[in-house]
């Protein structure tokens, strides 16, 4: 269940920053809104899947919004968005569960 979380927090902050960045030309809410949502994924992520793979997923996921500038100049804004939330949430979903216990 908690893999579900951290990746629905991740989409979220992607998401949810964006709109709120563009619907109110406030850019730092919507930075607010990634920031909060990058933090309590992290959290998730540690508890489950270790510090050095959530330290590796909130790269992911930094990298994920700096990707989506340059991209919305080839392909749009909204759909660089999502293209970016969709490779964040596989990479939640594949490397954020929970550690196999040796």
């Amino acid at each position: 269940m908690s893999r579900i979380i951290s990746t629905g927090l991740a989409k979220t902050g992607l998401l949810l920053g964006y709109k709120v960045a563009r619907d109110t030309g406030n850019r730092q809410a919507g930075g607010a809104i990634l920031a909060a949502c990058g933090v309590a994924a992290f959290a998730v992520w540690k508890n489950d899947a270790g510090a050095a793979r959530a330290a590796a997923l909130t790269g992911t996921y930094i990298t994920a919004f700096g990707a989506s500038h340059p991209l919305a100049k080839k392909i749009g804004a909204w759909p660089a968005v999502f293209t970016v939330t969709g490779v964040m949430a596989l990479a939640s979903m594949i490397f954020g569960g929970r550690r196999k216990e040796s």
